[in-house]
């Protein structure tokens, strides 16, 4: 910025004139000001207009006609001023010079509307810790509002019925704990060692951590009825709908709440409310919207619109309310959530919260791309289906699964790039996550690259992947059969050790190649050489376990369902293959396809020349010149062909192939909807962990007893801190057995239910014997013993 010297005026500035400095002055007319440099007018805005002003500010100094000190005398603001202009302006131009929406100084923290609100609850005996809890605020804006508490008053919070009322319809209302600090969510236990022989899991005998959530308000105190947090809502005092709970029995679909403790354990609510903060003032706030959107997922409800189909007032007695959201309220709400931009945070901090819970089986993590097919009418690029074997419209995604095969956080790519360049891009964010570990990244052949593989291995990652192209075969003799027990599994390979090099030797690997029973060879490579082969070959073979895992979200949640078909503007600059250039490769394959077969006659001709008749190469032409020149024009054409496809560059713009606008599929609802999936999956296979001790086929069908966990009906049943949640039977009693003790184990995890501090207690019923099974059966009645028998002389 060029320096301005104080230089003495030449004349004196006429009134509603204000000189800046030897050059520069402003000139007022009226309601509107002109800034003058050197004579010449620069710019002019009007008084009301403060964007206009504060630019004006900030076009003085950058542009070096002033200093700050000499704009900020000149205008009547501090330098201070002055530099945040600046730093606006640079950061998002003229829209970020407006004044920005927050609490203006001297505002009352508590809004005027609440005044009557807390002198009721102060009738009611409240103190003000209990009010704040109520209204969501602090205990410093009530004791502003009405003075001290009263230390004679109740310091528990009850609910605002009376002794009648509380006899007719029992329901509770209970805040959410208070706010803790970003570390109060303590981690689940992690998985067992690598080398221990039980499968990855949380440990089930140990208590899960109390995930706070924000406070809630409700005067309601008919859980079907909740007209007051309703009018709330609408006039904008009310962020979310507290929980109301009432006593029922047999409410469908309630065994779903059985994945509350290993979903609030997740995080998600809170990671949530630190990226969002809230999505108010609605009845549906952020926790029951993520709430609602993960028991769809338990449920198998897919897709908003399959909300049809249900009741919402019953799906509303799970979720503590009287009406669960409806198919428009949950679409406004996803596109409320993705206007944020935030799914990326979100889904960082869920994948940091996943590391500190499960850090012992990030030591491998598997990379793969999942292909969702595009059907609508927009114009996408195309990317290979391998499961159709066909290049369709689609968006590719790259999911990220842990040792046990639990997805940690997916990314789209930028059109449907390949795995060799997202893997930067990924590996960047794992090692955000990792830290400084070294980890080992197992993925397919569509990673193939040496270069890649040194860049790799240069920062700290170890790689573990199938070998691409032909290699030498291996004599059968020199493998060796391997046998060990990894991960409670039993395995057996016939395997080859040894070091293979890359890129003229500098690039230096191992590989293992294994021996199948019908004679193919597959070779893996690695660098790890600490590993025994047997393992290496085991962890690159169980890379099935994430294409499994997609088989089970395209199954079980419609994982290639879009949530809309909304599109967004893509980079025009974005290269692509040209298509001129794959024209003329459909014309230059047939062209030497047609030279092959001139040769190939011209070739069969002079083999069956008979030299007694022809002895000289010039009579052989003479003979067959229809051949001669027939391939002489073939190859001609084909050598046009070539130079023109020489001329063409083999990529070009998007912008200067596409016929209409450059757009991509919205990413931001398919991420959320995605890290929705992603935390029903993981709370299954946490679910399924605490079963293992309890059901010896978990491993086989702990996922389908769960299915028919969330299915099962259950009775509700509330009290002053507690929400007892009981279980009917299930389909055999060894799966009843099983849910017992899962329930038990979650017990004595003490989990709250998200925005109240009811505590959550699971039990089932014990099956009933087998005469009463069906309702109305009454016990059959003992046969009457028959007379004895009449002696011989008679009675």
């Amino acid at each position: 910025m060029a320096t301005q010297h104080d230089l003495p005026l030449s004349a004196p500035v006429s009134s509603g004139t204000v000189a800046i400095n030897a050059r520069c002055l402003v000139r007022a007319t009226d309601e509107h000001r002109v800034v003058v440099v050197a004579g010449l007018p620069i710019h002019h805005y009007s008084v009301q207009d403060a964007v206009a002003e504060a630019y004006a500010m900030v076009l003085l100094v950058d542009a070096g006609y002033a200093t700050q000190r000499e704009v900020a005398i000149a205008f009547g603001c501090a330098e201070r001023t002055v530099r945040r202009h600046q730093a606006r302006y640079a950061d998002g131009g003229m829209p970020a010079l407006a004044p920005r929406a927050g609490w203006r100084p001297g505002r009352r923290r508590l809004p005027s509307q609440r005044v009557r609100i807390i002198e009721r609850l102060k009738q009611h005996g409240l103190s003000n810790r209990a009010i704040a809890g109520r209204l969501g605020v602090t205990e410093h804006a009530i004791r502003k509002q009405v003075g001290p508490a009263d230390h004679g008053l109740h310091q528990d919070l009850l609910p605002l019925v009376s002794p009648g009322a509380r006899a007719s319809a029992p329901a509770v209302v209970a805040p959410a704990p208070t706010e803790p600090s970003a570390e109060g969510i303590a981690s689940m236990p992690s998985g067992p060692a690598d080398d221990a022989p039980a499968a990855p899991g949380p440990s089930p005998h140990v208590r899960l951590p109390e995930a706070p959530e924000a406070i809630a308000m409700s005067l309601d105190v008919d859980p079907a009825n909740r007209i007051g947090d309703r009018l709330q809502a609408c006039i904008g005092l009310l962020n979310d709908a507290a929980p109301v709970f009432g006593s029922a029995q047999a409410v469908p679909g309630a065994g779903v709440l059985a994945a509350l403790p290993v979903l609030v354990a997740s995080g998600l609510f809170h990671s949530a409310r630190r990226v969002y903060g809230e999505i108010g003032p609605a009845f549906y706030g952020l926790r029951t919207t993520l709430l609602t959107l993960l028991l769809m997922a338990l449920w198998r409800i897919n897709r908003p619109e399959a909300l049809k189909e249900y009741d919402p007032q019953r799906l509303g007695r799970v979720l503590g309310l009287d009406r669960a959201p409806e198919v428009k309220t949950v679409r406004r709400k996803l596109t409320r959530l993705a206007s944020y931009g935030k799914a990326a945070h979100l889904g960082a901090a869920l994948a940091r919260q996943r590391v500190a819970q499960r850090g012992r089986l990030m030591g491998f993590l598997y990379v793969d791309g999942h292909v969702r097919v595009y059907h609508g009418k927009h114009r996408l690029p195309k990317a290979h289906v391998a499961r159709m074997r066909l290049a369709l419209p689609a968006t590719t995604d790259y999911w990220i699964n842990d040792q046990a095969g639990d997805p940690l956080f997916v990314m789209t790519a930028a059109a449907n790039a390949g795995m060799v360049k997202m893997l930067p891009d990924v590996l960047t964010e794992v090692r955000r996550l990792v830290g400084d570990h070294r980890v080992t990244i197992v993925f397919d052949r569509g990673g193939w690259s040496p270069k890649l593989f040194q860049h790799l291995v240069a920062d700290h990652f170890d790689i573990l992947t199938y070998r691409k192209g032909k290699t030498r075969r291996i004599g059968a003799q020199r493998f060796a059969l391997r046998r060990a027990t990894l991960d409670g599994s039993a395995v057996e390979y016939r395997l080859h050790d040894q070091a293979v090099r890359f890129l003229h030797g500098t690039l230096r690997l191992r590989q293992v190649t294994r021996l199948m029973d019908n004679g193919h060879q597959t070779s893996v490579l690695t660098s790890r050489w600490d590993l025994a082969d047997v393992e290496v070959a085991y962890r690159m073979f169980e890379r099935w376990r994430q294409e499994n895992f997609f088989k089970y979200l395209r199954e079980e949640f419609l994982l290639d369902a879009l949530t809309d078909y909304q599109v967004e503007p893509d980079d025009p600059t974005r290269t692509v293959p040209n298509p001129a250039r794959r024209a003329l490769e459909t014309e230059i394959r047939p062209a030497r396809l047609a030279v092959a077969k001139l040769e190939q006659a011209y070739g069969a001709a002079a083999v069956n020349n008979p030299e007694s008749r022809r002895p000289t190469m010039r009579g052989f032409k003479i003979a067959h010149g229809t051949i001669g020149k027939a391939l002489r024009a073939a190859r001609d054409h084909l050598a046009a062909l070539r130079a023109r496809r020489r001329a063409l560059p083999e990529r070009v713009e998007v912008r200067d192939v596409s016929d209409g606008a450059v757009v991509k599929l919205a990413t931001e609802r398919k991420h959320l909807t995605n890290l929705i999936k992603m935390l029903a999956v993981q709370a299954e296979s946490d679910l399924v962990a605490f079963l293992r001790p309890h059901d010896a086929r978990s491993d086989d069908e702990g996922r389908t007893l769960l299915h028919e966990i969330f299915q099962v009906a259950a009775d509700i049943d509330v009290t002053d801190a507690e929400l007892r949640i009981t279980l009917h039977p299930l389909s055999s009693p060894h799966r009843t057995l099983a849910v017992q003790a899962l329930c038990d184990t979650l017990t004595e995890t003490a989990t709250p239910f998200p925005g109240t501090r009811l505590r959550l207690r699971f039990a089932i019923h014990s099956r009933p014997p087998i005469g009463l099974a069906f309702p109305g059966a009454r016990p059959k009645r003992a046969p009457s013993p028959a007379p004895p028998p009449a002696g011989p002389s008679g009675p």
